[in-house]
């Protein structure tokens, strides 16, 4: 039988202390949804989303937080606020995050650092990043690279290892982030030679000693220095991925420079509190994806030196699993830590 259309009903609305019941009782039939409901989650967000980044405005972190973020807002009409919180190699914004409200209105942007190496190289890091957060979406990867100034002698990584064999401890390597750091601790064992680690908060203090010559070397993620290294302020030396990188074709891997087999990068990565409901992380990863496959961000981030990842969360969850276990033996192994 075929349905059949009813006009409006005619009657009066009904009193309104009757409707605002009505409208009470709704509320608290929707509180009462699983925490997970599409039903549920219908008004997210509910106010701005802040992206906490735990390193300074200008670093590679920063520089692809604020590209994906930019787009995420203005594809979904959203207000995005990066949020730079550095300190403690990066543990200070993380934990911050992890302790917050799980209801998808505060994100960090993770990596390779304060994800996979920390927990090992840190004694006592506040937070479990495979129990306290939740992953949402992977951004882009990156190698790192060495660098020196335009002042310097060193032409090559061969130079530096030729100085350090001279005078073991004395050529000063900048750091800022256990990534750069453990790079450049794997490329003096592989080496055998042993430099003097400078630690920085972040890249333009380190950048300013080194043009400035108060230290020798400095190592960082490709997006962080790239800018410095195209206007001719400073000189990559080498970097640390298998293959060259297409924003430095002309610098060769520190696998071509004698040391075969060396790759290390960075990744990065949002992630939320643990506990954030399935439903906003699935709504955050979508935005996140689409953000991504716009030409104009992936070819910034490939123009930054990095390289598109993006993909599910389950596929940064199992990404997580691998990594921190992984950089957890590397980090015993080349005796790094830090008090």
């Amino acid at each position: 039988m075929p349905l059949l259309s009813l006009p409006p009903l005619a009657r009066p609305l009904p009193p309104l202390p009757l409707r605002l019941c009505a409208a009470a009782w709704l509320a608290l039939a929707l509180a009462a949804l699983p925490a997970g409901s599409p039903l549920a989650q219908q008004g997210y967000p509910g106010r701005p989303i802040r992206l906490v980044v735990p390193f300074p405005p200008g670093s590679g972190s920063d520089i692809t937080a604020r590209t994906v973020a930019q787009k995420m807002a203005e594809q979904n009409h959203w207000s995005v606020l990066v949020d730079n919180r550095p300190g403690a190699g990066g543990n200070l914004g993380v934990d911050s995050v992890a302790k917050s409200a799980p209801d998808g209105h505060t994100l960090v942007l993770g990596q390779t650092n304060n994800l996979a190496i920390n927990p090992t190289l840190y004694p006592q890091l506040p937070y479990d990043p495979l129990k306290d957060l939740v992953p949402v979406a992977l951004l882009s990867s990156s190698p790192i690279v060495l660098v020196t100034s335009l002042k310097s002698a060193f032409k090559t990584y061969a130079d530096v290892v030729a100085a350090a064999r001279m005078q073991p401890d004395t050529v000063t390597l900048g750091v800022a982030g256990s990534t750069a750091q453990l790079a450049g601790k794997l490329a003096e064992n592989a080496a055998g030679i042993r430099l003097r680690h400078i630690p920085y908060k972040g890249a333009a203090q380190g950048v300013t000693d080194l043009v400035g010559g108060q230290i020798d070397l400095y190592i960082s993620s490709v997006p962080t220095l790239l800018g410095q290294v195209r206007n001719g302020r400073l000189r990559a030396l080498a970097i640390t991925s298998a293959r060259r990188s297409g924003q430095l074709p002309d610098t060769p891997t520190l696998a071509e420079s004698g040391y075969p087999g060396f790759d290390v990068t960075t990744w990065y990565g949002i992630l939320a509190p643990a506990g954030t409901p399935a439903a906003i992380v699935q709504q955050l990863n979508q935005a996140i994806n689409q953000a991504l496959a716009q030409p104009d961000v992936a070819e910034k981030l490939r123009s930054e030196g990095g390289e598109v990842l993006g993909g599910s969360a389950e596929r940064f969850a199992e990404l997580l699993r691998t990594e921190v276990p992984r950089w957890g033996k590397i980090v015993k192994d080349s005796g790094a830590s830090v008090n």
